[in-house]
C-alpha cells in the first residue's frame, strides 16, 4: 500500500493538516490503495527533516508540508529558510514535497485567512493524490492559471 505523508506545525494558527487529511480521505482508493501518515512538528523550520524522515524511514511516495509564517519580517526570513530546506529534502530524496505555506499577512480578515488556509491545504492534498494516481488531472489544467488559496487567475488569452 502506498503512503502519502502530511506534516503540519504547532506554530500555525489554523489546523491545515485536518483539512488535508479530510481531503485525502475522500479520494478514491483511500484505505485500499493508499494510507496517510500524519506528523506534527513545532514550527515550519522543522518541516524539512520530518518530510525527509517520512520519505526515507516510512516510505512515503509524496509529502504535503503545511506551515503558517507569521506577520513579522523575521517570520518571512524564516519561511524562506524553511522553503530552502524543503527544496533540499526533495532533491536529496528525489521525492515531491508539496510546500503549502499560508502567510499570516495574506489576509487581514481572520475569516478570510481561514478560508485561504482551507482552500490551499485541500487543493494541495488533492494535487498530491493526482500526482501519484491521476496525472492527467494536472495536465488538463496546465496553463490555466490554477491557484490554491484563491480563485483561479485564468489563462492569458492573446
Amino acid at each position: 500500500m502506498d503512503l502519502i505523508g502530511i506534516v503540519d506545525t504547532m506554530f500555525a494558527r489554523v489546523d491545515m493538516g485536518a483539512f488535508a487529511l479530510e481531503e485525502l480521505s475522500g479520494c478514491p482508493g483511500y484505505g485500499e490503495r493508499f494510507e496517510v501518515v500524519h506528523r506534527t512538528v513545532p514550527g515550519f523550520k522543522d518541516l524539512a527533516v520530518e518530510c525527509k524522515e517520512l520519505i526515507e524511514q516510512d516510505g512515503c511516495r509524496i509529502v504535503v508540508a503545511l506551515g503558517m509564517p507569521g506577520r513579522a519580517a523575521i517570520d518571512q526570513v524564516c519561511a524562506h529558510e524553511a522553503s530552502q530546506g524543503i527544496m533540499m529534502a526533495q532533491l536529496l530524496t528525489s521525492t515531491h514535497i508539496l510546500e503549502v505555506f499560508v502567510h499570516e499577512n495574506e489576509e487581514e480578515d481572520p475569516i478570510r485567512l481561514v478560508a485561504v488556509c482551507e482552500d490551499r491545504a485541500r487543493k494541495h492534498a488533492r494535487n498530491a493524490y493526482w500526482m501519484l494516481y491521476e496525472p492527467e488531472q494536472l495536465r488538463r489544467r496546465r496553463g490555466r492559471g490554477v491557484r490554491q488559496g484563491y480563485a483561479d487567475a485564468g489563462p492569458i488569452i492573446a
